[in-house]
Parts: structure tokens; sequence; C-alpha cells
């Protein structure tokens, strides 16, 4: 009775120290302190064994590291304890990609968006894949219903309007690029874009 209920009293200490550790862990990542950030991840990991979290956070300091191997181990871990866990995908993605399997790569960042279709770093992962391998129709149908619900995202709006370009649609290219810098004048990319999507116009 008494072990049970000092379990009890436990758990949601646990969950606390759990939460703070790998909320720390993440603004050690933030600034750049993966040392810290691994420290914090790992202890966190010990307090939620069945927790995807805190290996994701492994992966990414790993990734910023250039740790290869041990992120795609962390990542892999991450999606063994949640197979729904888009972060986990997308991390197996940037592995992926970093080592020129474009196609894996693709794959990872498809599931990604299947299961968050909100998440902007498979979002814009999935674009350079597409933009390598020449496959634009899945990613622009992404890029497309991400705009609907993020309007004002010029990442994405450049990204769809040189998709549109490289896929022959010049006249969405256009528009696009005309509102992306109704938003954003100063962007220099957009303005370049803009330039050779008219010039091919007139051709």
């Amino acid at each position: 009775m008494d072990a049970a209920r000092t379990n009890g009293m436990s758990r949601p200490r646990h969950a606390r120290q759990y939460e703070v550790l790998r909320e720390l862990g993440d603004c050690y990542t933030s600034l750049g302190q993966y040392g810290q950030a691994q420290q914090c991840y790992e202890k966190a990991a010990s307090l939620g064994p069945d927790e995807p979290g805190p290996y994701v956070g492994l992966g990414v300091a790993a990734l910023q590291t250039d740790k290869l191997e041990d992120a795609e181990i962390a990542f892999r871990v991450a999606y063994r304890l949640d197979p729904q866990c888009a972060k986990a995908c997308a991390g197996l993605a940037l592995v992926a990609q970093q080592r020129r399997d474009l196609s894996q790569a693709f794959d990872y960042y498809m599931k990604s968006l299947e299961l968050d279709t909100d998440n902007i770093m498979a979002l814009l992962g999935l674009f350079q894949v597409s933009c390598e391998m020449g496959s634009f129709a899945k990613v622009t149908g992404y890029l497309e219903a991400y705009l609907q619900t993020h309007p004002g995202d010029t990442s994405v709006m450049f990204a769809l309007a040189a998709l549109y370009m490289k896929d022959g649609r010049l006249g969405l290219s256009k528009a696009m690029l005309e509102k992306l810098l109704l938003l954003d004048p100063a962007h220099r990319d957009a303005a370049n874009l803009l330039e050779e999507v008219e010039h091919t116009l007139r051709i």
C-alpha cells in the first residue's frame, strides 16, 4: 500500500523532471550548445524511456555536429517508439538527404508530411530533394496546401514559385513571385527569379 502510494506520488514528479529536461535540451539546442543539450536529452530519455521526444532531440544535436550515424540511431529509436512521430521521419529524411540517398529522403519527407502537413522543415526538405530528382507533382500539392493555412509564408511561396517555373507553369510562378514581393519587397532571390520568369515569358 505504502509502495503504491509512493509510486503514485513519484510519477508526477518524474513527469515534471522529464518535461523540464526535454525543454532545457531544446533551449540548449537553439543556442547551439549541443553537448549540454545531449546531456539533458539523455537524462530525459532515462525518465521517459517510451517517449520519442528526447531521441528526436538527440538526433537533431547529432546532426548539427555532423555525427550522421548517431543521428540516424537516435531518429530510428524515436520512430520505433512512435511510428506516428513526424519529427522522427523528418530527421531520418535529413540523414538520408545528407548521405545523398534522395529516394529514401523523399519517402521519409512524404511520410512526415502525411503525419504533419504543417512541418515546414519537411516541406522545404522535400522541395530540395524534388528539385534534385526532378519530381515536382507531389511536393507542389503539399506546398499549395500549406499556403492555404499559412498564406504569408514567403519561404514556401518562393519554393512554390520555383517549382512552378521548373514545371513550365510560368504564369503561376510570376503571380506567386509578385505576391511574395508585395509582402517582402527586399527579397532579392524572388526579384531575380521574377526577372528570369518574365524574360522567359517574353521569348
